[in-house]
């Protein structure tokens, strides 16, 4: 307190005990014990109510102990059961948080982690998944600033998430037990198998399959690839002590429509100690692309044979040639090929506006373009009388679907009439035009999408020359084929709008997320966020059926599935307000991939103890690391000096205390008869 606040409290005193003194002694009668009492209690009052008119400010000092944090995480997937070590886990934590040394030194705290980070004291060992990395960032933003070591007890195998080896802040050690058995066994595995999710019936669909192999001595081993109890491939691969890895490429026929599941499996007449990780499943769904062309022209011309060629080469391709007059029924076909459409094309244009079928266009020297600009709006025409070659630049932004450049550029050029064309509306360029070498900007071969409904435009004739260009210059038919088979499927697919759409995959694998996402819409094809969206899934085998409702998010619904067992599902997604309904099924493949693993990751670990200059220690040296833990200056005990200052008006309890003696005060007086 200041001077000035010193000398008002003084004055305070003498004034309350001068107001108490003249009050009761000054010119009483009675100078009794009880006057003194009464005296008493009204200085106190006189006295609290000057403090508080003062106001005068209380400082208090306090010392705080902070110490070091010390984080040990347990790793708590499942994989140190498969290592038949979560016991001794369990025990070098317990003797580690026991320790009365690190307690003295260290805040210790305790935390599990698989796919997820959380404080934990006690362990199941059941996650599915293991994501180290989650320990390096959530420890950082707990501990911002601040200096600290870190022990994981763990085997140092990651299945999901960042590579944990990059991410913790090098500036802070981090200090790992390795649990599990270190002893290299002979084992064979398969590390990692990609496979697209979609095959087309009839065709062939590449498999790629990355094996690996632990051991010192060389071994023969059989790779195989089955469906059912059918073997589709196999094939013998060796592996020695410097050769530990191999990677197997295989064509598979995708001759079954739906979902197929495969199996992948290495084995050996060696002893292995995991067999689990020899075997992984695989599933493609196979889709029937059966397509019927329709191409309707009114000249003969050699670009018609190319074409049908071209698309017939995929054997789920027809082709039918007509000429304009013809009685077309338009429902048997999926693509509608106009080439070079003149006013003799009205009547099939007609019937195409019910049958709403995707045309491709193609153009040249007899096109008529005042029709072709009344039939279309993707594209405007200006063209003049004059005949004009148009060679290819190939666009290496487009994106409606994926597609190489086959050497476009150096094919012969397309005839056509000469004037400008102008791209109108949401239209995609894959081929610009040229002239001589000067760039039009104009296109040669463009896409549209409009409301559901798709176009292709080839703007030239000749391209017959491109398929035998293509032959000349790999052998081969293949390339050009391939180039219109994607033409032809982009225009075979239809994006026809739905109220309710569900976005989900045809299988997954265990521990994966199990996430089916929906979207509703109105009338006006509005997202409508008032939908009432459940879902009711079955399980194929046992019959059990669980119900969920589906979660609003800001652009669609969400559901998690996570925790279902392996095996297939039927599921029904039904809109409640308007009784729409969609159903489908989905896989769970039989995969752990927590099961993989036969030994710690030891290589890692020590990479990670490098980079922190922290260490690597095992079950037997959990004395030496606490020693070290102990010995390391680095990690001292922080005492700080708080102050802290609080006007005596905050004190509630001074009133309270006033309050509370001039009552005291009235009674007696009243008692007495002193009032």
């Amino acid at each position: 307190m200041t001077l000035n606040t010193v000398l008002l409290v003084i004055l305070s005193l003498l004034v309350a005990g001068g107001l108490s003194f003249f009050q009761y002694y000054y010119k009483a009668k009675n100078k009794s014990k009880l006057h003194l009492f009464l005296a008493f209690l009204r200085f106190l009052a006189v006295f609290g109510i000057l403090i508080l008119l003062i106001n005068p400010t209380i400082k208090t000092n306090t010392i705080q102990t902070i110490k070091p944090v010390l984080p040990i995480v347990v790793d708590n997937s499942s994989s140190i059961v498969a290592m038949e070590a979560d016991k001794r886990a369990t025990e070098i934590y317990r003797e580690l948080v026991s320790n009365k040394d690190l307690q003295a030194k260290f805040d210790v705290q305790s935390y599990q982690f698989d796919a997820d980070f959380q404080a934990s004291e006690k362990f199941d060992f059941k996650g599915k998944q293991t994501n180290l990395a989650l320990v390096a960032k959530n420890l950082q933003s707990s501990n911002r600033n601040l200096v600290y070591p870190t022990i994981i007890i763990t085997d140092g195998n990651q299945t999901t998430g960042n590579d944990y080896e990059y991410s913790f802040d090098g500036t802070n050690k981090v200090y790992s037990v390795i649990v599990g058995d270190t002893t290299q066994v002979l084992d064979l595995k398969i590390n990692q198998l990609n496979v697209n999710k979609y095959a087309f019936y009839k065709n062939k669909f590449p498999v790629e399959v990355f094996l690996e192999y632990s051991g010192i001595k060389a071994i023969s081993s059989t790779f195989t690839i089955s469906q059912g109890n059918t073997v589709l491939n196999k094939q013998q691969i060796s592996f020695s002590l410097n050769k530990k890895t191999a990677v197997v490429n295989v064509l598979l026929p995708a001759d079954k429509i739906g979902t197929t599941v495969f199996k992948a499996t290495i084995t050996t007449n060696e002893k292995e100690k995991n067999t689990y990780n020899n075997t992984k499943q695989f599933a493609v769904e196979v889709i029937d692309q059966k397509t019927n062309v329709a191409i309707v022209t009114a000249i003969n011309h050699p670009d018609i044979a190319a074409l049908k060629r071209a698309i017939e080469a995929n054997a789920q391709r027809k082709v039918a040639i007509f000429n304009p007059n013809s009685d077309i029924d338009l429902q048997k076909y999926t693509v509608l090929v106009l080439y070079q459409p003149t006013t003799a094309f009205k009547k099939i244009v007609e019937r195409n506006k019910l049958a709403e079928l995707n045309v491709f266009i193609i153009t040249g020297t007899h096109t008529d373009f005042t029709f072709l600009n009344q039939l279309q709006r993707n594209l405007e025409f200006k063209m003049s009388g004059q005949k004009e070659d148009y060679s290819a630049v190939f666009n290496k932004q487009f994106n409606s679907f994926t597609t190489e450049d086959i050497d476009f550029e150096n094919f012969p050029p397309l005839e056509n009439t000469y004037g400008k064309v102008t791209t109108l509306g949401n239209v995609s360029v894959l081929l610009g035009a040229k002239i001589r070498n000067i760039e039009t900007n104009a296109p040669l071969l463009a896409f549209a999408e409009n409301q559901g409904k798709r176009e292709a435009y080839l703007l030239g004739e000749n391209s017959w020359k491109w398929r035998m260009q293509s032959h000349i210059g790999t052998d081969s038919y293949e390339k050009y084929d391939v180039f219109i088979d994607k033409t032809i499927q982009f225009l075979a697919s239809n994006s026809v709008k739905k109220s309710l759409v569900v976005n989900h995959e045809r299988f997954y694998n265990s521990g994966d997320a199990i996430e089916i996402s929906a979207q509703y819409f109105n009338k006006n094809y509005e997202f409508d966020d008032k939908a009432r969206l459940t879902i009711t899934v079955t399980n194929t085998k046992t019959k059990q059926t669980k119900n969920y409702d589906l979660l609003k998010s800001t652009t669609d619904y969400k559901v998690n599935l996570d925790g279902l067992a392996a095996g297939k599902y039927l599921f029904t997604v039904k809109e409640l307000n308007s009784k729409t309904v969609y159903s489908s099924q989905f896989e769970i493949l039989d995969f752990d991939i927590e099961k993989q693993f036969v030994n710690p990751n030891v290589e890692k670990l020590k990479r990670l103890a490098t980079a922190t200059k922290g260490a690597v220690f095992y079950p037997n040296q959990t004395e030496q690391l606490i020693a070290s833990l102990l010995k390391d200056e680095s990690y001292k005990t922080i005492q700080k000096s708080i102050t802290s200052r609080s006007p005596l008006i905050d004190w509630y309890w001074l009133l309270v205390l006033i309050a509370l003696v001039l009552s005291i005060e009235w009674f007696v007086r009243k008692y007495n008869g002193l009032l």
